[in-house]
């Protein structure tokens, strides 16, 4: 009898979850979070709730509507969920954010991470054998940092750089990402401390999103030795640039051709973040292959030269620049580079919502691209969320579910430029205006204006 009610209530809590769905104006990005895949996961993070004017399903959805649009603020998200509830002929008693901003705080974490985490990897295990390399799945590992407001909390968990005076500074986080080569899908995140916090410490915490037969691609800043020892003890290859700190002799170790060879790396001394017996249990020597190719060193863990020739390995690594491109759309397309909440635990929240709304992006390109028989970073990731937004505008959400076919179409039409070993300088040409930096804390600055009664630095 228990069983049955057990059964009753878990059907009783999908159709509310289902009634809430179709209710809201959100519809656009919960029939993806809904489908087969995710709904079993969806319902079990969902809080237990009862009736708001906010209820989960839509506070989630209007958060990553925030994600995606131009205009961030919350203002603007209740302004268009009471435009939406007019044209349905429902009431709307306030456009208060109030309530919203109440509702996403008391949206959990977890939901949003292993949201997260489960659609990436759901498209990186169903990409198709055409779009992964030799049928092996490659990662991407990269890191970037990212600014928020400035508040004692924030700047409290995310202290601001060292070299800053206090007062005109921002507090700054550091990120890590395990991202999928073949659809850019995000799997994987770590947000820390700017200060006192290396990339690589954040990685190391992201191990688990690779699997054994897994290719990681790098740049040189993970040419590590430990790091390839430990990924090599996982079953996990490696295709990374050599660090320009170490030293490459090519008439060393065994060669496999010109500039190619193998090389046995001796284990380097314990560093302070390493415990003894941790130290101990690496291998006193790593076997890897050197080759230069294209004015730049290499260092791999695929040994053997006829299975993976210098040329493919070459073309491999051409194609790690897609992690800057996947970096460069979440920082400056969904503008995450700097957010805009002012604690530390909904800091979190923010940036797993705009992972999570780049994700299902992805999906969108990953389906596009399966139904046209192309790969998927042939497409463009701002042309699907400019489609996508005004394709779920209010004149269309009904058609969203029926038409998906022909949006689909609209996706595959607008292709990306192939350039293979792409090179960009890091500035640019644009001048900025000459306003000066601020130099002291605004307070100061105010007080210094009213004392002198002229503009600062005027």
């Amino acid at each position: 009898m228990s069983d049955r009610n057990a059964t009753f209530s878990s059907h009783q809590h999908q159709d509310r979850i289902t009634r809430q769905i179709h209710r809201s104006s959100a519809v656009d990005f919960f029939n993806l979070l809904t489908g087969s895949d995710l709904l079993e996961m969806t319902e079990g993070l969902l809080p237990d709730h009862r009736e708001r004017l906010y209820p989960p399903t839509l506070a989630l959805s209007m958060f990553m509507k925030q994600a995606l649009h131009e205009d961030r603020s919350c203002q603007r998200a209740v302004n268009e969920w009471a435009a939406q509830r007019v044209a349905e002929g429902l009431s709307v008693r306030s456009v208060n954010t109030g309530a919203y901003c109440r509702a996403r705080e008391r949206l959990p974490l977890e939901l949003m991470n292993s949201l997260t985490r489960a659609s990436g990897r759901m498209l990186c295990e169903r990409a198709k054998a055409g779009w992964r390399w030799q049928g092996r799945r490659v990662k991407l590992a990269d890191g970037t940092c990212i600014s928020m407001p400035d508040t004692a909390a924030n700047q409290k968990c995310y202290p601001q750089p060292s070299s800053q005076a206090e007062g005109i500074g921002f507090p700054l986080a550091r990120l890590a990402a395990v991202i999928c080569l073949s659809t850019g899908a995000v799997l994987d995140a770590a947000i820390g401390p700017f200060q006192g916090n290396s990339e690589l410490a954040l990685f190391r915490s992201l191990l688990a999103a690779l699997s054994p037969g897994d290719m990681l691609l790098g740049d040189s800043y993970y040419c590590n030795y430990f790091l390839i020892a430990t990924l090599q003890s996982c079953g996990v290859d490696v295709l990374l640039e050599q660090h320009s700190a170490r030293n490459t002799d090519f008439r060393r170790g065994k060669s496999l051709g010109t500039r190619d060879h193998h090389v046995h790396w001796s284990k380097p001394r314990r560093p302070a973040w390493m415990s003894r017996e941790q130290h101990c249990a690496f291998p006193e020597e790593l076997l890897v292959r050197e080759l230069r190719v294209g004015g730049r060193i290499l260092v791999t863990t695929l040994l053997e030269p006829r299975e993976s020739c210098k040329r493919e390995l070459a073309k491999l690594y051409g194609r790690r620049w897609n992690v800057e491109l996947d970096l460069r759309c979440m920082k400056t397309t969904l503008r995450m580079e700097i957010l805009s909440c002012k604690s530390p635990l909904m800091v979190q929240k923010e940036l797993w919502v705009y992972l999570l709304a780049y994700n299902l992006i992805r999906i969108l390109m990953a389906q596009a691209a399966s139904t046209a028989g192309v790969q998927p970073r042939e497409l463009s990731f701002k042309h699907t969320v400019q489609l996508w937004s005004a394709w779920t505008s209010q004149t269309l959400a009904t058609l969203v579910s029926a038409r998906l076919s022909e949006l689909f179409q609209l996706i595959v039409q607008i292709r990306v430029a192939n350039r293979p070993d792409r090179i960009e300088p890091r500035a640019r040409k644009r001048r900025p205006k000459p306003t000066p930096a601020l130099e002291m804390s605004r307070t100061l600055a105010r007080q210094e204006i009213r004392k002198t009664r002229q503009r600062l630095y005027a």
